[in-house]
C-alpha cells in the first residue's frame, strides 16, 4: 500500500529542498568505430552516438514528467578517444567537433570522453590527443576532457603531469574571452573510474557493456534540511544516521529513474552514482551541510572530520538502496558550483590547502578551482601531483579541475553560468616546484599496491 506521508515527504524533498536526478548518462562503446581512415572513424563515431542516444533526452522527459522527478542533465560519455587516435592517426580535433556534432544532433547538454589513460606511459596517440586539448575544448561547446596520470596500482606518471600543467593553462589562455572555459570543461584525474556519469571527468570504461545507461544523483539540500531538523542536541553519531537514511531515500529515486529509463531505451542499468553533487543555487549546498552540523563556517577546523563522516553516512545509506553502485559515489566540494564553498572562499575561511585536506576523506578533489591568472604551469603540476598523491597512496579517486584565471586581473572572480555557478579567484602558493616537475619520469606505485 502507498504511504501518503512518504509520497508528500519525497514532493517537499523535490519543490522545497532542491532535489533532483543530476544526470542520466549514456555510455557507448567506440572500439569498432576505429578505423585508420581518420574520416571514415568520425563518420562511424557520429552515426554510432546518434543511432544509440537518439532517444535519450525523449525519454528522460518522459519520466520526469510521469513521476515528477527533475532529471538536469542527459549526458553521453565515449570510449577514450585516444585509443582511436593510435589507430587512424590525423588531428585528433576531427574527433572532438565530431563529439560535438553529435551531442548538438541528439541533444545533451554534454559529451564525455576526450580523454586518455597514461597513468603508467603515453602511447603517440595519447601524447597527440593531450597536446589537442586546449584547441578541442576551445572549438566545441560540449565536450568534455579528462587524462587519468595516476593510479594506486601504476604510481603517477610525472611526464604526463608536467605536460597537462601546460594543457590547463593554454585551456585558459585560449578561452580567455570566455572567463576560461575550456579549463572548467577538463578534469585530471588519478584512480579514474570507468562508469562515472558526471562530468567533466566521464568516459566510458573499456571493461563496459557496448551501451549502458548510468544515473548520478543530487540532494545536498535534502541532507541539510533533515540535519537542521534534528536540532543542537543531536550527538554526531546520531546525525550520521540520519544521513543515512536520508541518503537511503535520495539513492532510491535514482535506482526508480535509472530501472525505467534503461527499459525504455532497450539498454542495460549502469550503476547509481551516490555523489552528492551541489549547485549554485543558496540551500543546495555541501558546505550548508557541514555548517549544519555545528561548524561556523565550512573551512573553519573540524571540516575534515563533518565531511568524512557526511562521506561515509552516504555511501553506507545509498549502498542499501541500490544494488547498482558504482561512479565517484560520496560528496563532491566543487567550489565555483557551491554556494556555501563560494561563500567560504570569498571570506578566506577556505583555502587551497584546506580544500587538499578535505579531498583525502570525499569524492574527486580540487574541483572548479579558480587561481589567479599568471600561475604557472609548473606550480599547476604541482597541486595536481599533490593531489594525486592522495589518491595514490588511498586508494581513491582524486582529482583537480582548476581554471586560472587568465586575462581578468581587474576581477575578483569568473562567472561560468549555468551549473558551473562562479569561481572567487583564490589565493596559492607561488612557490616553485619547476625542478622536481621537470625531472619526469614516475613516482613508484606505494606498497598498497602489492594486494595480490
Amino acid at each position: 500500500m502507498l504511504n501518503t506521508n512518504k509520497i508528500q515527504e519525497t514532493i517537499k524533498m523535490i519543490q522545497e529542498e532542491d532535489l533532483d536526478i543530476r544526470t542520466i548518462t549514456m555510455g557507448i562503446s567506440l572500439l569498432d568505430c576505429a578505423d585508420t581512415d581518420i574520416k571514415k572513424s568520425c563518420e562511424k563515431v557520429f552515426n554510432k552516438i546518434v543511432s544509440k542516444a537518439k532517444d535519450l533526452v525523449k525519454v528522460g522527459e518522459e519520466i520526469s514528467k510521469e513521476y515528477g522527478i527533475p532529471i538536469i542533465n542527459k549526458r553521453v560519455s565515449v570510449t577514450p578517444i585516444s585509443l582511436l587516435v593510435d589507430v587512424s592517426g590525423g588531428d585528433p580535433v576531427e574527433y572532438a567537433k565530431t563529439l560535438d556534432k553529435a551531442a548538438e544532433a541528439v541533444g545533451v547538454n554534454f559529451i564525455g570522453g576526450y580523454s586518455a589513460l597514461v597513468q603508467k606511459g603515453m602511447t603517440p596517440g595519447e601524447i597527440k590527443l593531450i597536446e589537442s586539448i586546449p584547441e578541442a575544448l576551445a572549438v566545441t561547446n560540449k565536450v568534455c576532457s579528462s587524462v587519468n596520470i595516476g593510479s594506486t596500482r601504476a604510481g603517477i606518471n610525472m611526464d604526463a603531469v608536467r605536460i597537462m600543467g601546460q594543457v590547463v593553462v593554454k585551456c585558459a589562455e585560449m578561452t580567455k574571452d570566455n572567463q576560461c572555459l575550456g579549463a572548467a570543461k577538463l578534469v585530471v584525474f588519478c584512480n579514474a573510474v570507468e562508469d562515472n556519469p558526471f562530468m567533466a571527468g566521464a568516459f566510458h570504461g573499456i571493461s563496459e557493456a557496448e551501451v549502458v545507461l548510468n544515473v548520478g544523483v543530487s540532494g545536498p539540500g535534502v541532507v541539510r534540511s533533515a540535519v537542521a531538523k534534528a536540532g543542537k542536541d543531536c550527538t554526531m553519531d546520531e546525525i550520521a544516521e540520519i544521513i543515512k537514511k536520508t541518503a537511503f531515500k535520495i539513492t532510491r529515486m535514482g535506482q526508480l529513474v535509472g530501472t525505467v529509463a534503461s527499459e525504455r531505451l532497450g539498454i542495460p542499468f549502469g550503476i547509481v552514482d551516490l555523489s552528492l553533487a551541489p549547485t549554485p543555487a543558496v540551500g543546495d549546498s555541501v558546505a550548508y551541510i557541514l555548517e549544519e552540523m555545528g561548524l561556523e563556517q565550512c573551512g573553519g577546523p573540524g571540516t575534515t572530520a563533518c565531511l568524512a563522516m557526511l562521506n561515509d553516512a552516504v555511501k553506507k545509506g545509498g549502498v542499501m538502496a541500490s544494488g547498482n553502485v558504482g561512479g565517484l559515489s560520496g560528496a563532491f566540494i566543487p567550489v565555483s558550483e557551491d554556494a556555501g564553498m563560494i561563500e567560504a572562499a570569498r571570506s578566506g575561511a577556505l583555502t587551497l590547502e584546506k580544500l587538499e585536506a578535505m579531498t583525502a576523506v570525499c569524492s574527486v578533489g580540487l574541483d572548479m578551482i579558480v587561481v589567479p591568472g599568471d600561475t604557472t604551469a609548473e606550480v599547476i603540476s604541482g597541486i595536481i601531483a599533490d593531489e594525486a598523491a592522495i589518491g595514490m597512496v588511498n586508494s581513491k579517486t582524486t582529482a583537480v579541475r582548476i581554471i586560472p584565471a587568465v586575462g581578468c586581473e581587474d576581477c575578483d572572480e569568473l562567472e561560468f553560468g549555468g551549473l558551473l555557478g562562479s569561481g572567487p579567484i583564490m589565493k596559492i602558493s607561488k612557490i616553485s616546484p619547476a625542478v622536481m616537475i621537470h625531472r619526469g619520469g614516475r613516482i613508484p606505485a606505494p606498497l598498497q599496491s602489492l594486494k595480490n
